[in-house]
């Protein structure tokens, strides 16, 4: 009996450091649950201080982007084909020597003169008028794609936001884990140490915590591929650190699915490029069909000569009429009215197809926004409190004996998910809301404020 008392009091430190580090992990897996996202590495710490708003990502992209300065540029080309299309086609002036001698160019007599022709095309029947209902209606395409390409990359550039969002979130969440589960394996070996543990349970906090480190690992490496992305469509070189984004004051609640619906159809730039590409080629069409009305030609000529006997000069004037005529007309007018028939049919039905498609990526990205919002909810106001106390009363059970080791750290773990599905929650709902603005041609919310940190880091 007295060796059995000698062995209590030799344990009997360890036995209590054990419970110390259970009473370490306790508070470390409530604290998790309230404190901001704070990272565990002494380098995260850095990388929270150097932080970035959505709306400042909106307003580089804005000056920043090349694929939307091409487009810019291309409406303004296609504007100032307007006025040449309205106009007539350029004069031709003609100077003639006629009846020259050889080889010594000397007027013969007398024949020789010198003239000076003016040559003008007017075409007929409203062809320039209608040329240049052409020419608007591309260049209102052409600022309508313009448009769209903006609201397009703003839309990459959202995604590419709330990726990286989501994964600088789910690394805070794997490196205070990790920490856990170091405290968690410390305790195991403790306890084995003192007779109270198992090996497996040792061998198994170890597992997950080569887990979670590969995990780290790997979203430490997706920090510097995302931020590629970003840094493309900003035209700039990507860098190993970036910025940690900040998660804007998302809506809680929006218009309904039939306003936004009407929305899109009324705004999105894409819609209003089709409509004019339509406008366009009905316009071609009605050329086409007048392109065989013959072009009038006027011509005016002054030419002078040497008067007979070398006595004076004889000063003559001509006025020239003269018409097109459409003798290639099977081949060339009547197989251009084919050609803008066919293209109107396609622009029709670019346009009905577009505006389908608007339709049906408005439904799917409302139901993601309602579906991650929901959740979003749903996991703060239940999940994560039920996993929370889960947690707690596991802990509790395992210090008595009455829960093994691997149903607490399986309950770690679970929380461990929970939260990264919550951060990943959160970036579905902001990409959704990215991609109704692309297609309603507008903003839902203001992207340079700030979400506060309660919201934006609760566990």
């Amino acid at each position: 009996m007295l060796d059995g008392l000698v062995i209590v009091v030799r344990r009997l430190p360890l036995l209590v450091a054990g419970l110390l580090s259970l009473h370490c992990f306790a508070g470390r897996a409530f604290a998790q649950t309230s404190a901001a996202s704070t990272r565990a590495e002494g380098d995260t710490a850095v990388r929270q201080v150097q932080s970035l708003v959505l709306g400042a990502v909106y307003e580089q992209l804005a000056v920043a982007n090349p694929r939307a300065a091409a487009a810019r540029a291309n409406a303004r080309a296609a504007a100032a084909r307007i006025a040449s299309a309205k106009r007539p086609p350029d004069p031709q002036l003609q100077l003639g020597f006629m009846n020259r001698e050889l080889p010594s160019l000397r007027p013969m007599e007398p024949l020789g003169m010198t003239q000076v022709q003016l040559m003008q095309m007017v075409p007929l029947a409203g062809k320039l008028g209608l040329a240049g209902s052409v020419a608007e209606a591309q260049a209102a395409a052409a600022r309508g794609l313009a448009d769209d390409v903006r609201w397009d990359v703003r839309a990459l550039a959202a995604m590419a936001f709330y990726d990286l969002y989501q994964t600088d979130r789910s690394l805070d969440v794997a490196i205070s884990t990790r920490r856990l589960l170091q405290d968690i394996a410390a305790t195991a070996s403790t306890m084995y140490a003192v007779g109270e543990g198992r090996q497996p349970d040792v061998l198994r906090a170890q597992v997950e915590i080569a887990r979670m480190s590969e995990d780290i690992v790997r979203m430490e490496t997706m920090r510097i591929s995302i931020d590629a992305r970003l840094a493309a469509l900003l035209d700039r070189a990507p860098v190993a650190d970036p910025p940690s984004p900040l998660l804007p004051a998302l809506p809680a609640e929006l218009p309904p699915l039939d306003s936004l619906l009407r929305l899109a159809e009324a705004n999105r730039p894409m819609i209003h490029a089709g409509e004019a590409e339509l406008r366009g080629a009905e316009a071609a069409v009605t050329l086409a069909r007048r392109e065989l009305w013959p072009d009038l030609e006027i011509g005016v000529q002054y030419g002078q000569r040497s008067g007979a006997m070398g006595v004076g000069t004889e000063r003559m004037g001509s006025l020239m009429l003269g018409v097109s005529l459409p003798v290639f007309a099977r081949s060339r007018q009547l197989q251009m009215r084919e050609e803008t028939v066919a293209m109107r049919a396609m622009a029709a039905a670019d346009l009905a197809a577009m505006r389908a498609e608007t339709r049906g990526r408005v439904a799917v990205a409302y139901a993601d926004w309602r579906r991650a919002r929901n959740l979003s909810d749903l996991y703060r106001s239940t999940i994560l409190p039920q996993t929370q106390a889960t947690i707690t009363s596991s802990l509790a059970a395992y210090r008595v004996g009455n829960v093994n080791f691997m149903t607490l750290l399986d309950n770690q773990m679970t929380l461990n998910r929970y939260q990264q599905e919550l951060y990943a929650l959160a970036a579905e709902q902001g990409k959704a809301l990215a991609e109704l603005e692309m297609l309603i041609g507008r903003e839902l919310f203001d992207p340079t404020v700030v979400a506060a940190p309660a919201a934006r880091t609760e566990r």
